[in-house]
């Protein structure tokens, strides 16, 4: 039973992996559930145990989303030694990184501008990863890292839809393009407006640290 139970999971997320890959090339409408199978060596049967519809397999992929949303959050939201502007740039990056080499995350980026998925976009990786950063520039005005009177609301909508439009722009050029720098900055312009003198200052002269891998970090 254990064995049997162990190969229908494996069957599961090999379908719902090929049927990411799917969904980022051609969206959700234009998606062909052939190639879906052809890709993860799975039979129609088997797709349609775990399951009920195409709509159901999408919305799979856009649960796990957001379970790669979340790692990437949790893997920045307290890392140590840093403060509250260069954890949330290792954020922004690492998303930056995840929607060119995470299928998954691409695919749920493509799926959420449907028009079967769109409704739910406030419900998806956006707002994972939104409020952490409402977090992260809480954290950043108590520590006195913004000009007084900083709306921090407008300063994380800014870079929010600042992100959005550079992911659109990728996809419009080349896909041999350096997204984590682009989405970086998309943070470093509103710094540059909006944090404190003494913040910039230091960033100026120093520049974001470097972390290496190996300590969980951006490279």
């Amino acid at each position: 039973m254990a064995r049997q139970q162990e190969r229908a999971r494996r069957t599961r997320a090999a379908i719902v992996r090929s049927a990411a890959a799917e969904f980022a090339k051609r969206g959700f409408a234009a998606a062909s559930i052939n190639a879906i199978l052809e890709q993860s060596n799975a039979t129609k049967g088997a797709m349609y145990f775990h399951f009920a519809s195409k709509e159901d397999l999408a919305r799979a992929v856009l649960d796990e989303g957001i379970e790669h949303y979340r790692a990437i959050v949790d893997k920045w939201m307290d890392a140590p030694g840093l403060d509250p502007f260069q954890r949330l740039r290792g954020m922004v990056g690492d998303l930056g990184a995840a929607l060119h080499d995470d299928v998954i995350i691409a695919a749920e980026f493509r799926l959420v501008t449907e028009p079967e998925f769109i409704g739910e976009a406030r419900l998806r990786g956006s707002t994972v990863w939104g409020r952490a950063g409402y977090q992260l520039a809480v954290q950043a005005q108590e520590q006195g890292l913004f000009k007084p009177g900083v709306d921090l609301r407008r300063f994380v909508e800014a870079v929010a839809s600042s992100l959005a439009g550079q992911r659109y722009l990728v996809d419009l050029t080349s896909p041999v393009v350096d997204v984590r720098a682009r989405f970086e900055a998309c943070l470093e312009v509103p710094l540059e407006a909006m944090a404190s003198e003494e913040w910039l200052a230091k960033w100026r002269e120093h520049g974001w640290p470097e972390i290496s891998p190996e300590a969980g970090s951006m490279p």
